[in-house]
């Protein structure tokens, strides 16, 4: 059990916990999740996180099939610039490890932005909170339970 899977539980909401072999060699975390579970790669979501100049951490949720836009969720978050957050710093507060950071459940629950096309799927997977788990739940759940926004903050 993951901090990510108990809040969903916690919280009674639908979902489905997806587990697979995850290989080291993998270059993309979440592609490698998107082909070993059989679903696009437009379905699987990234969990980012960036920095302001004031210093707050931001997380940015989008698809794996493309990249965050740091302008457009610097925007979204009412910020002038955002960059990408240190590693180490994103581990020590989320209390995930790279490559299953979640949205959910995060040591330090961080002011969340999910990409507005999320909305198009019916269920979508993110990270349950270590690699080779994933959790499937609705978009609306998932903004729900991050306290979230959808925005638009990809690119392809």
């Amino acid at each position: 059990m993951t901090p990510a899977i108990l809040l969903a539980q916690k919280h009674q909401v639908e979902h489905h916990i997806h587990q697979y072999h995850h290989d080291p060699a993998a270059e993309s975390y979440g592609e490698e999740a998107a082909q070993k579970l059989g679903v696009s790669t437009e379905q699987v979501f990234k969990t980012l996180v960036v920095m302001t100049d004031s210093k707050e951490l931001i997380t940015g949720v989008v698809p794996v099939s493309g990249t965050l836009d740091l302008k457009k969720i610097a925007k979204a978050a009412g910020e002038k610039k955002v960059v990408m957050a240190d590693k180490q710093l994103v581990e020590k507060v989320t209390g995930y490890v790279l490559g299953g950071v979640s949205p959910l459940g995060q040591k330090k629950a961080l002011r969340t932005f999910v990409d507005e096309s999320a909305q198009y799927f019916d269920t979508v997977f993110v990270s349950a909170g270590k690699r080779g788990l994933e959790i499937e739940l609705a978009p609306d759940d998932l903004c729900k339970l991050t306290e979230g926004k959808f925005a638009d903050i990809g690119r392809e």
